[in-house]
């Protein structure tokens, strides 16, 4: 038996609850692990609070998120003992995932754990952290580069947000932080932001085309927040877009993408290919400085992951919410 957070509706009333559940009532998979820590993110709140059909599969543990030990493996390139992190593939959707002390997973979904991090320090970076870095490698590979301009984060002082901050700056870019907590700008110049600006200024209604400014933008809100942040973008630069915090609409025109030669970059992190997981994670172990996580680090165990998802949808999350399993 171990601890798990249960997700269950019967006759259409949603139940969270941490229950003890029974190792073979686990889903298939190829490798057996431990999870040592897993971590809240924005859609592991929407699942917990039933705040949007993220959940497609009935009973369901949510928990996009983990980082462990193997213990027990069919799969080739896993061997008990071996370190991993997860980051996806349906997990906490349509899998059982780990905001459990146990999970039931596919080797091919798993990263190799670099030796720089221990568990908690993967899980403060998380999914957060891995499409973070996609979007920096988005802006790198858009031809973006340290010096051409400033570089818009929006929602900053969330996940995605707190580790794109301290990635750009660290890489050379001017980083202006745009946030709805402008009581958090101290915790935003620490992680390297040289300017903060009130999100306010681009979560409303704006014209298609507007002063040029931004060289390149992370973007984790879409709705207004990403058309404002696309119509202020200088020619040739680039938008990776990655959330929708403040909305899954896109209220904007053409015209920044046939007139400014803007482009506009996906992020997705679910569906990854392996090779680009590795990369990610490798240059996060090059890249990131591990005294700044914590910085951005929120500590909590099990039990409190729902009272965490609450705080998220209600605004009240700073940073990275890490889970001891």
């Amino acid at each position: 038996m171990f601890k798990a957070w249960l997700l269950s509706k019967d006759e259409g009333k949603f139940h969270a609850a941490l229950r003890d559940v029974d190792e073979q009532d686990l889903p298939d998979g190829d490798v057996l692990v431990q999870v040592l820590h897993s971590s809240i993110n924005y859609k592991d709140a929407l699942a917990l609070t039933d705040s949007a059909p993220v959940v497609r599969r009935w009973p369901m543990v949510p928990g996009i998120d983990g980082a462990g030990v193997v213990l027990r493996s069919s799969h080739p390139g896993w061997k008990p003992g071996d370190r991993w992190i997860l980051n996806g593939w349906g997990v906490g959707e349509t899998h059982w995932g780990c905001l459990a002390q146990r999970a039931s997973l596919q080797g091919d979904w798993l990263v190799p754990l670099p030796e720089c991090f221990d568990t908690r320090q993967a899980m403060i970076l998380g999914t957060a952290g891995y499409t973070a870095m996609l979007c920096v490698q988005a802006v790198a590979r858009h031809g973006v580069a340290a010096g051409d301009g400033d570089v818009l984060v929006t929602g900053a002082t969330g996940g995605v947000g707190s580790v794109a901050v301290g990635l750009l700056a660290r890489r050379g870019y001017r980083v202006v932080a745009a946030t709805g907590k402008p009581a958090e700008a101290a915790y935003l110049h620490a992680l390297g932001a040289a300017e903060v600006i009130d999100r306010a200024t681009l979560s409303g209604p704006g014209k298609p085309l507007q002063k040029e400014r931004w060289a390149a933008v992370v973007d984790s809100a879409g709705s207004h927040i990403l058309a404002n942040a696309c119509a202020q973008t200088r020619w040739g630069g680039v938008v990776a877009a990655c959330g929708l915090a403040q909305g899954m609409d896109f209220p904007t025109t053409v015209a920044p993408f046939i007139l400014r030669n803007v482009t506009l970059s996906g992020v997705d992190s679910v569906m990854q290919p392996m090779a680009a997981r590795q990369a990610a994670w490798a240059a996060l172990a090059r890249e990131v400085d591990t005294a700044q996580l914590e910085r951005m680090a929120h500590d909590l165990p099990l039990s409190e992951a729902l009272a965490a998802a609450t705080r998220i949808m209600a605004g009240q999350a700073l940073g990275r919410t890490v889970v001891s399993v």
